[in-house]
């Protein structure tokens, strides 16, 4: 980290935020050709590839955590980036204790390289609000022009392919009238496919509950929830160093608020607290009963000595650590794709039911992950933008998902990748060596920031999962705790839906900082109220948020999300998507 980035995290966020307004370059007015691009297609000089783009460098800085990301690219997966398209690419991770934070500082910091990579799984998510900030100041390119000719994000540009928080919230919003300054990632190709079989949630250690008797599908409710944790602690388990085991433990990834622990106290989706009653009236969880109950209940695990103490504040090396050693009797949060658990030794609980009744699977007709954005201070940002759709391509998708044919994989007769079992068999032995091979069926995602998106497992690899066609693949596994929790089936009765998330809409109310301000302080004061010494100092400390937020605008912005609601182009979901 720069020691000029370094500088910015002494200031606290809402600070950065207004440092960043100050920080414009006056990008947003920069026309194609100024751009480089005259909207002619591209034509590879003599004895280069069809694929050959621009003999330069292209890097990127990503605001994302190293547990999902790593910097260290292998030389022969670079050199072949290099022959095929001339791109020397490179990308730095900006490390900070949360991501938002790291990515604050720098575009406060304005000494952006050639493309930034950011966490953004919808519009109303933190990150939005950093970058439009900046995105309204000039600071990045706009991408419109710059997509049209492209074989793969052309697509964003077709009616009907995006789903409407992507289109409306994060890329083509009004405001900018036809202008896009940011790119949403991992869109799928067809409307409601899966790209895998995801089972995220709170896990068990089987092998406690074949001790204690117990099917973990069966633990439906938070109170079913709590006489299982006090049976693990009567039941004197050890982890594998010899200590007592934690009953519940935190999120695999660290100290969070999560809902899906918590699902039968939780208005609406977790952070985002907003949903109609049974009325139809848009409430905040705050000015609802179950705040305090959900308080209650967690005081209860924390003075039982149920709940990890530090469960809403660990840091993930921790609370990593605890999964890994078996600390933690259910891990509160996790997923199935997790390298640890492939062997089963955790299995999902529930799933819990929901406050609206029992738990049914929704899935969005299609989402994004991530986005990226180029800074206007990049120059020919055309050729960033090519390099993305290359990466993007099947071609480009086969080599940072599958590696080098002949080293990685070969060709089967359908053309589609065979996984040599060597690898699969290193990734078994040895993952931190099979990483270094350099690709995203190792566990190295590098291509995933640009290229990820247009996805379709089956028609561009012929398998949903990595390896999936040998059966003794690492990811087999993963298919195996979809099977045991059912997913085809809750897939079958699964709800599909094109929504918004009930904070996508900050950005476009007046008072949208001061409420933002007043919603984190919310978040950070329900942790406080869990960690208050009884339900009056807790109810005091509630209170005290729902009057700043109700200074800051909250009836408001619930009246404006009702709206939003009844317009099918700006429908609001209420839940997440899982």
């Amino acid at each position: 980290m720069s020691k000029k980035w370094a500088k910015y995290f002494a200031i606290p966020l809402m600070a950065m935020m207004l440092i960043v307004a100050g920080c414009s370059k006056g990008g947003n007015d920069v026309k194609p050709s100024e751009s480089g691009n005259d909207g002619t297609p591209s034509v590879a000089p003599e004895g280069k590839p069809e694929t050959w783009i621009a003999d330069r460098k292209i890097k990127g800085l990503v605001f994302m955590g190293t547990d999902d990301y790593t910097e260290e690219m292998n030389p022969e997966i670079l050199a072949k980036i290099k022959e095929r398209t001339g791109i020397d690419f490179e990308i730095e991770i900006m490390k900070a204790e949360r991501s938002i934070d790291g990515l604050v500082a720098g575009i406060a910091a304005n000494d952006l390289p050639d493309f930034i990579a950011f966490y953004l799984n919808n519009s109303g998510r933190p990150e939005m609000q950093v970058v439009m900030k900046a995105a309204r100041e000039g600071m990045f390119t706009d991408l419109t022009p710059l997509i049209k000719d492209t074989k793969v994000y052309s697509k964003y540009l077709q009616d009907g392919y995006l789903p409407i928080d992507t289109q409306y919230g994060v890329m083509f919003r009004p405001e900018f009238n036809g202008s896009t300054y940011f790119v949403h990632m991992n869109v799928n190709r067809q409307g409601g496919y899966d790209s895998r079989k995801y089972v995220g949630g709170p896990y068990i250690r089987k092998d406690i509950a074949e001790a204690l008797g117990v099917d973990p599908s069966s633990i439906k409710t938070t109170e079913q929830l709590y006489e299982l944790a006090k049976q693990i602690k009567a039941g004197g388990f050890k982890d594998k160093n010899g200590k007592d085991v934690v009953p519940i433990g935190p999120a695999y990834w660290g100290g969070k608020e999560v809902g899906r622990l918590f699902a039968d106290l939780q208005w609406g989706e977790a952070e985002q607290w907003i949903k109609p009653d049974e009325s139809g009236k848009m409430l905040h969880e705050v000015q609802t009963p179950v705040a305090l109950q959900k308080v209650g209940y967690v005081q209860k695990l924390l003075n039982e000595k149920l709940l990890q103490p530090e469960f809403f504040t660990i840091d993930e090396t921790q609370a990593t650590e605890g999964a890994l050693n078996g600390t933690w009797g259910i891990i509160a949060d996790m997923h199935n794709y997790q390298e640890f658990n492939q062997d089963m030794h955790y299995l999902p609980i529930g799933p819990l039911n929901t406050l609206d009744g029992e738990y049914k699977m929704q899935v969005d007709f299609k989402s994004g992950y991530s986005a990226w954005a180029i800074p206007a201070t990049t120059k020919k940002p055309e050729e960033v933008v090519r390099f993305a759709d290359y990466l993007a391509s099947r071609e480009g998708k086969l080599l940072w998902m599958y590696g080098l044919e002949g080293r990685d994989y070969t060709l089967g007769a359908d053309g589609n990748p065979l996984v040599k079992q060597e690898v699969i068999d290193l990734k078994e032995s040895d993952p931190n060596a099979a990483k270094k091979l350099g690709f995203g069926g190792v566990r190295n995602w590098w291509g995933e920031l640009l290229g990820s998106t247009d996805i379709d497992r089956m028609a561009d690899y012929g398998e949903m999962e990595y390896g999936e066609k040998l059966k003794e693949a690492t990811s087999q596994g993963a298919l195996n705790i979809a099977e045991y929790w059912k997913w085809d089936e809750k897939r079958k009765n699964a709800d599909v839906v094109d929504a918004y998330a009930p904070l996508s809409f900050l950005s476009e109310f007046d008072r949208g900082a001061d409420l933002k301000a007043a919603f984190d302080n919310y978040r950070d004061s329900l942790v406080r109220a869990y960690y208050s010494k009884n339900t009056d100092e807790a109810k005091e400390i509630l209170d005290s948020a729902l009057k700043q937020m109700q200074a800051a605008g909250l009836d408001d912005y619930l009246k404006l999300v009702e709206e939003k609601n009844a317009d099918p182009i700006t429908k609001v979901k209420f839940r997440s998507s899982y």
